[in-house]
């Protein structure tokens, strides 16, 4: 257990490094240009130099505050604070960006970033490097991201970003689908049997051909059963039966009392 303590101790210090040792403040000679600026963030970006980058980004703003320079200073901002842990400035980084300039060529990477962004906002230091069911984290945030992503592949589908963020939605659409499943079994132990069906309803009108869809209608057919609204019990097992032959959870509700 020591050891575990004194990993996540070495992990935390690690990918912390502006937390321990404070970093210089850097600051644009007068006489720099735009272009000189705005290289001295890009090289302190690609170096993985994000809080540098930031500074010159910050500074180019306020000193060129229109032109192309100034929109990507404020979408490559968002990308630096992505990369340093911070969501909400990220994702405020990217509205602005957003209602700003909403004919800049780049909106589907803004987007996308965006989707990016909520997709891991949730996820603690440690989850990072200790693995754990994700149907079982807060679903907020994946909820912005799923719509982000579908946003993206509809309104521009033939982005660069659009094959990876269509492969977003289907994981991010199995894992809140099962995460409802998970609350509705939640419910089914806490003898919550209205509510659970209800969840269980929910996958089914939401989030359809995803993995959770036979444990859903699983928990209806059992839920209505002790409800004894044994015809919305039966509707889900013929739905099941249909959908899913074989399943053993048929036979299941069919033989066992859940009184």
């Amino acid at each position: 257990m020591r050891k575990h303590y004194l990993l996540l101790l070495l992990i935390t210090i690690t990918t912390s490094g502006c937390s321990f040792f404070a970093k210089d403040e850097v600051v644009a000679e007068e006489n720099w240009t735009v272009e000189r600026i705005y290289s001295e963030a890009k090289a302190a970006l690609t170096t993985e130099d994000y809080f540098t980058a930031l500074q010159y980004y910050d500074q180019l703003e306020a000193r060129f505050p229109f032109g192309d320079y100034a929109q990507q200073a404020l979408l490559e901002s968002a990308y630096a604070y992505y990369k340093t842990d911070e969501p909400e400035s990220a994702i405020a980084t990217i509205d602005r960006f957003m209602r700003v300039y909403p004919l800049n060529p780049n909106i589907d990477y803004a987007i996308y970033l965006r989707g990016l962004v909520n997709f891991t906002r949730d996820i603690g230091l440690f989850e990072k490097y200790i693995p754990r069911d994700e149907s079982q984290r807060d679903p907020g945030s994946a909820r912005f991201a799923l719509k982000d992503f579908r946003t993206l592949v509809n309104r521009y589908p033939k982005s660069v970003y659009s094959e990876d963020a269509a492969q977003r939605v289907v994981y991010l659409r199995n894992r809140l689908a099962q995460h409802e499943v998970n609350v509705a079994h939640y419910y089914m132990r806490r003898g919550a049997y209205i509510a659970a069906a209800n969840r269980g309803k929910y996958v089914i009108e939401n989030y359809s051909r995803t993995p959770a869809m036979p444990e859903a209608l699983l928990i209806m057919a059992k839920a209505y059963k002790v409800l004894e609204l044994n015809d919305l019990s039966e509707d889900a097992l013929r739905v099941l039966r249909l959908n899913y032959p074989g399943h053993p959870g048929v036979a299941e509700v069919q033989q066992t009392d859940f009184k």
